[in-house]
């Protein structure tokens, strides 16, 4: 059967801000599905140990206050996450994540920044087992289709009913029906394997980031990095 007709875990993060090498956890989701429905799923609430900015709290709702009182420490629940995804990895299941960059670099740093093992040392050593991300995945397949790509239009195009985004695993189960709903429009995903669609990705990945990158120098911004790794940044040194 195809990647998209067996079981996918989808992931999502709700942090502190937007640059993934210094925000921090806020809320996650892990949820297992399969033909369509849930079938498994965990939460977590983090204490970030920083303040929550305002507009992180306008957007997933959680504020310092609550993270606080109510928060689990992020170093458990940073390891807790790590183990769950390469759990599923060990176990063959693709991991789903839209704009998987994001939430695994983030995660990554969290772990660096408390002294926890990475998910390759959790894996023994190899790379993540596959991810795929239908934002990288779309970005590719439906190249010159104009307006956003957040999740919340892309589930719109695909069709997929989005009840509460921005909570952790409202994303996480619309990430995963997005990347079965691309895969059911575009048979040339459907009938790649999970590991022949991760490297696919790695390649759509650094096209994109190459392509933006010309963009932005041709604004005027010549010193403009676009990382082109996916779906971890390099390895950087954290700051605590």
């Amino acid at each position: 059967m195809a990647w998209h007709g067996e079981e996918l875990v989808g992931f999502d993060l709700e942090t502190t801000g937007t640059e993934p090498l210094e925000a921090r956890i806020v809320t996650a989701s892990v949820v297992g599905v399969h033909d369509g429905r849930v079938v498994r799923q965990r939460d977590w609430l983090a204490d970030p140990g920083i303040r929550i900015p305002a507009q992180a709290s306008a957007i997933h709702g959680i504020s310092s206050e609550r993270a606080a009182a109510e928060g689990r420490p992020v170093r458990e629940v940073a390891d807790e996450i790590a183990d769950t995804l390469t759990g599923y990895w060990s176990q063959g299941v693709p991991v789903v994540a839209y704009n998987a960059a994001f939430d695994l670099t983030l995660l990554s740093a969290e772990l660096r920044r408390h002294g926890l093992p990475s998910l390759s040392e959790r894996l023994g050593g190899a790379a993540t087992g596959p991810v795929i991300d239908p934002y990288t995945i779309d970005r590719a397949v439906d190249r010159y289709r104009r307006g956003k790509r957040t999740l919340e239009a892309v589930c719109g195009e695909y069709g997929v009913v989005l009840d509460a985004a921005h909570q952790a695993a409202a994303d996480a189960l619309a990430a995963v029906r997005v990347a079965v709903a691309i895969a059911g429009r575009y048979p040339s995903v459907a009938v790649l394997s999970p590991d022949e669609l991760h490297a696919r990705q790695i390649g759509w990945y650094r096209d994109w980031a190459e392509d933006f990158q010309g963009f932005l120098r041709r604004k005027g911004s010549p010193d403009a990095v676009v990382d082109p790794s996916w779906p971890l940044r390099e390895a950087v040194v954290v700051a605590g």
